[in-house]
């Protein structure tokens, strides 16, 4: 385990040897989240390295996050993935020649293992968190002639922000949906919720940037943040959203330039922020000049509740970029989304696309115009009502699949239920993603989200009905 024999034709200082080893260890699991390393003193015999040299690999790997150092207890594993990429993936001058990719758990490289092997369809895939194909509705083409079709590609030109008729009819969605009046130079057009969190990111954000993101989060497995090298803190949320005294202590502990959330039925929680904690965000916000961006892609799937009010909607002062998408009711076929921010912010971004790909393609945004007048309604109704079914199915499944031992709330709305397994440390929950796993079920690990306690995302648009759940969790 403790040989460097495999670095010998690295021709990289032996500090930075050490470091690769350590972090390969953490790779393949010899040594866990949490887990001791051995001490300085200890690691330079195992190696037969002088002691000072181990201390420097320690030190660094320590402002990296890899590990903790505790005085007087050792080093460890950082239990709070969240601090281990602090470098971009794209690294023209390699200091260390290591692969700074979050590291997947085991159960994720069983999953990996699955689809490679091409036995997905024996699988009941509840970490699935796109469309269910059975509620992919039929889009509609419009008639148009090869005339109209050049016009609005001459629009795009002169135009970067998108078709005037997609922003007019995204305009009137907002308005319907949320009773939020926006102006229409106000709105970007994207190719979904990840472009305008890659223009975010590219044109707002620079290497080296603190940003806040929920805790746990969808954000944390992106990899566009660890592209551009941004360093990302926890923010922990409860039932209401982001805890503000955490929150407050973070902003003394490092620069924060942006916060980044999804307020309403959160990935992977599916909590509501309150509207009393929206309030406090912004106002803490704005007091210190912090930009907020809102990720709302679910909001319109409530069903049993109103509390869905966006924080854009509350923000008086412009200082929320607000992201949706219609890719939860479309799948992911049409990725069309949109963006609503300051005038000068839009335009800036819109700008940087163009010099990164010339803009986006016509056709799409014709197709997702259709479906915003003619079907989104239809469509909206239609979801509403089948996912609610099935996160009913998925509730009954858990408990009485785990009885006790598993927490959630109770579903209101959007793709995802979130349970949380307190009593269980790491090796029994393992034990228990792996059951599932005999039984042909696949879950969504809580690890995956940058979760700390033992939980899993259920994505149960994909529990089609009462007995795909029995047959699957009786298979064993």
């Amino acid at each position: 385990m403790w040989s460097l024999i495999a670095y010998n034709n690295q021709k990289i200082p032996l500090y930075q040897k050490i470091m690769l080893l350590i972090e390969e260890q953490i790779k393949i699991g010899n040594l866990p989240v949490g887990s001791p390393i051995p001490s300085e003193r200890k690691l330079a015999e195992l190696l037969e390295v002088n002691r000072s040299t181990v201390t420097r690999a320690f030190e660094e790997l320590s402002d990296r996050g890899i590990i903790i150092r505790k005085k007087g207890s050792g080093s460890y594993v950082n239990t709070e993935k969240w601090g281990l990429q602090t470098q971009p993936i794209i690294n023209w001058q390699p200091l260390f020649g290591v692969n700074t990719a979050i590291e997947k758990s085991p159960y994720q490289r069983k999953i990996d293992a699955l689809k490679k092997s091409g036995k997905m369809q024996t699988y009941l895939d509840l970490s699935n968190g796109d469309l269910p194909t059975d509620l992919v509705p039929a889009l509609k083409t419009p008639e148009l002639s090869w005339g109209e079709l050049i016009q609005k590609e001459n629009e795009m030109t002169t135009n970067q922000l998108g078709i005037l008729s997609l922003r007019q009819s995204v305009q009137r969605h907002l308005a319907k949906t949320y009773q939020m009046k926006v102006p229409l130079e106000e709105i970007l057009i994207t190719s979904g919720t990840q472009q305008g969190l890659f223009l975010i990111a590219q044109g707002l954000l620079k290497p080296g940037d603190t940003i806040g993101v929920e805790a746990p989060s969808y954000f944390y497995s992106l990899p566009l943040f660890q592209a551009t090298g941004v360093r990302i803190v926890p923010l922990p949320i409860d039932k209401e959203g982001v805890m503000m005294g955490p929150l407050a202590e973070a902003c003394l502990n490092y620069s924060i330039k942006m916060i980044f959330i999804n307020p309403i039925f959160q990935n992977p929680t599916g909590s509501i922020m309150s509207f009393e904690r929206k309030a406090a965000l912004l106002e803490f916000c704005q007091l210190r000049r912090i930009p907020i961006v809102e990720d709302d892609v679910y909001g319109g799937l409530n069903f049993s509740t109103d509390e869905v009010t966006p924080l854009k909607k509350m923000d008086q002062k412009n200082q929320v970029i607000y992201l949706g998408s219609l890719s939860k009711y479309v799948g992911q076929h049409l990725r069309i989304g949109w963006m609503v921010a300051p005038q000068n912010i839009v335009t800036q971004l819109a700008h940087i696309r163009h010099q990164i790909d010339s803009g986006l393609s016509v056709l799409p945004q014709i197709l997702a115009d259709t479906f915003l007048v003619k079907d989104f309604v239809s469509q909206q109704a239609r979801l509403k009502k089948e996912l609610s079914k099935r996160a009913e199915y998925a509730e009954d499944w858990l408990t009485e699949r785990f009885s006790d031992k598993v927490q959630f709330d109770e579903v209101k709305g959007g793709y995802h239920l979130y349970a949380r397994f307190p009593e269980l440390d790491v090796k029994a929950f393992n034990k228990l993603l792996d059951d599932l796993l005999d039984e042909n079920i696949i879950v969504g690990e809580g690890q995956f989200f940058g979760d700390t306690v033992p939980g899993m995302r259920i994505s149960f648009g994909h529990a089609a009905n009462k007995e795909s759940m029995a047959y699957f969790s009786l298979k064993s």
